[in-house]
C-alpha cells in the first residue's frame, strides 16, 4: 500500500487519500481498513498528513523504504548503444563528459552531473623539496593509497637544502590528514595573506605546494546541466520554492570545487547510491534526492548522476543513472583520444 500511495503522488503532487487507495489500490479492502493501515504507517513514520482533512504524502523515511523496494527488483541496465553512439562523437574526456550531463538531464528531466576521476578527496600525507641543477627543484606530493606526482619547478634563484627542508616539515605540519582540495584552497587562501609576502621561506614553500597541487586536483572536473529543471521541480513539489535554499544550491554549482567536494562525502564507494532529502549531510540538499552511479575510465573510477526533488520519478532516474554509468565507462575504456586541451590539462608526472 506504501507503494501505491507514492506512486500516485509522484504522479500528480498531492495527497492521497484512503478512499482513493480503497477504490483505485487494487487491495480488495474497504476505505475504513485502508485509514487503519494508513494510520500504522503514519505511526511507524512511513507517510504524514499535511493537514487534519487531507490524504497522506511520504516521508524521506517511506520514500527510502520505496527505493529499497525498487533497488531490490531492479532490472538490468537498458541497451545504451544509441547513447554511446552520442557519446563517442565528442572529441575529448571533457566532451564526453559534457554530454553525459546534458543526457541525464533530458532524460530525468532533473539536474544532471558528471564528475571526472579527481583526487579531490585523496588524503594528503607529505611533500618534499629536492633540490636539482641551479634553481630547478623537484617537488613529490604524496597522497593514499601510494599516489605519488612530481613536478619539476623553476624558482629562479638556488635555494639552500636546508630551507627547503623546513618548508616542507611547515606544510607537513600544517596539512596532513586533510583532502587534497583543502590543502589546496587553504594554500592558495594563506598566499593571500599579508604576512606571508614578508616570510620568503613560507611564500616559497606555499608556492611550490599551490603549483603541484593545482596539477593534482584539476578545476574543470565536474559538468552540471538541466538547472532550469531543478527550479521547476522543487516550485511544483513544496507549493513555493525556497529561495535561501535555492540561491545556496546554486552558487554551490558555481563554485564547483564545493559541490564535487560535498558529493565526496558519501559518493567513495563504488556502485549506485541513492541519498534522499534529510539523508543529506548538507541543509543545502535535503529539499533534494540525489541518484548517482560510479564509472571506470580504465585507471580511475568517476560519478554520474541526477539531483532533483525527493517527489521524482525514482524508477526512471535510477534506470537513466545505471545506464549511463556503465555507457560512460564502455566508451572511455574504449580509448577514446584525448584532445590538445585535454592534454594540456591532463596532470603531469607519475602515479
Amino acid at each position: 500500500m506504501l507503494a501505491a500511495l507514492i506512486q500516485e503522488y509522484i504522479n500528480h503532487g498531492s495527497a492521497v487519500s484512503s478512499r482513493w487507495l480503497a477504490e483505485h489500490g487494487g487491495f480488495g479492502l474497504s476505505s475504513a481498513t485502508v485509514r487503519n493501515v494508513l494510520a500504522s504507517l503514519e505511526e511507524a513514520g512511513y507517510v504524514n498528513q499535511p493537514h487534519t482533512s487531507s490524504g497522506r504524502i511520504p516521508t524521506d523515511l517511506g520514500y527510502r523504504c520505496y527505493v529499497d523496494l525498487l533497488l531490490e527488483h531492479r532490472r538490468s541496465a537498458r541497451s545504451t548503444s544509441e547513447v554511446e553512439a552520442r557519446l563517442r562523437q565528442a572529441g575529448s574526456v571533457s566532451g564526453v563528459l559534457a554530454n553525459v550531463s546534458h543526457e541525464l538531464s533530458r532524460v530525468s528531466h532533473h539536474l544532471g552531473f558528471a564528475l571526472a576521476p579527481t583526487n579531490e578527496m585523496a588524503g594528503f600525507e607529505y611533500i618534499e623539496f629536492v633540490p636539482l641543477e641551479g634553481s630547478r627543484i623537484l617537488v613529490l606530493v604524496t597522497a593514499e593509497g601510494q599516489q605519488v606526482r612530481h613536478k619539476v619547478v623553476d624558482i629562479g634563484e638556488p635555494v639552500d637544502r636546508h630551507e627547503l627542508e623546513q618548508g616542507a616539515n611547515y606544510l607537513n605540519r600544517e596539512f596532513r590528514g586533510q583532502t587534497l582540495g583543502d590543502v589546496r584552497a587553504e594554500v592558495i587562501e594563506r598566499l593571500r595573506q599579508e604576512q606571508v609576502l614578508y616570510d620568503e621561506l613560507l611564500s616559497r614553500s606555499l608556492r611550490l605546494a599551490s603549483s603541484t597541487l593545482e596539477d593534482m586536483v584539476p578545476r574543470d572536473s565536474v559538468f552540471i546541466e538541466g538547472v532550469t529543471f531543478l527550479f521547476d521541480d522543487v516550485s511544483v513539489d513544496e507549493g513555493s520554492a525556497q529561495v535561501a535554499t535555492m540561491r545556496a544550491l546554486v552558487s554551490m554549482m558555481q563554485e564547483k570545487h564545493r559541490l564535487v567536494r560535498l558529493l565526496g562525502e558519501y559518493l567513495g564507494s563504488d556502485g549506485l547510491t541513492v541519498v534522499i532529502g534529510t539523508e543529506h549531510s548538507s541543509a543545502d540538499l535535503q529539499p533534494f534526492s540525489l541518484i548517482a552511479s560510479t564509472y571506470f575510465d580504465g585507471r580511475q573510477t568517476g560519478t554520474v548522476g541526477v539531483i532533483g526533488p525527493r517527489r521524482m520519478r525514482y524508477s526512471r532516474a535510477i534506470a537513466a543513472v545505471d545506464s549511463m554509468s556503465q555507457a560512460v565507462s564502455r566508451v572511455l575504456v574504449g580509448h577514446l583520444t584525448p584532445s590538445a586541451d585535454d592534454a594540456r590539462r591532463a596532470p603531469s608526472g607519475t602515479d
